[in-house]
C-alpha cells in the first residue's frame, strides 16, 4: 500500500524513473480497489454495465488518471524510453501487449540514464 501513496503523492511527476517495483506495486493495488468500488457499485445500483463502469469506479479512475499515467511514463523512463511510447496504448490490442511487455519484461538501466537516478539509489517509501 506505502507504494501506491508514494505514487499518489508524485500526482503529476512525469520526470524521474519508476522500478518495476513500484509500478508493479501500485498497479495491483489500483486492480484491487477498482474492483471493489466496482463491486460496491453493483451493490449500490450505481454500476451500469453498458456504460462500462458506476459512479464510484469512475470517480476513482478519473481521480487517479494523471498518477497512473505518471507512473507509467516513469516507468518508460526507467527503460530508457521516452514517455512517447505511452501512445501505444491508441493502438488496440497490439501496442497494449508490448506496453505490457516493456512494463513486465524489461529491467532498469544500469546506473544513471537521461532521466534521473537509478531507482533503487532513491529513497524507498
Amino acid at each position: 500500500m506505502s507504494w501506491f501513496v508514494a505514487v499518489l503523492r508524485q500526482y503529476a511527476t512525469f520526470r524521474g524513473r519508476a522500478g518495476r517495483r513500484e509500478f508493479w506495486s501500485f498497479a495491483l493495488v489500483y486492480l484491487l480497489i477498482a474492483l471493489v468500488l466496482a463491486l460496491l457499485d453493483d451493490i449500490a445500483g450505481t454500476g451500469d454495465g453498458r456504460a462500462g463502469g458506476g459512479l464510484l469506479s469512475s470517480l476513482f479512475a478519473l481521480g487517479t488518471l494523471l498518477p497512473s499515467l505518471a507512473v507509467a511514463v516513469r516507468r518508460l523512463h526507467d527503460t530508457g524510453r521516452s514517455g512517447g511510447w505511452l501512445l501505444l496504448l491508441l493502438v488496440p490490442v497490439i501496442g497494449w501487449l508490448l506496453l505490457l511487455l516493456l512494463f513486465a519484461l524489461k529491467g532498469s538501466e544500469p546506473g544513471d540514464n537521461a532521466y534521473g537516478r537509478h531507482p533503487s539509489l532513491e529513497p524507498q517509501p
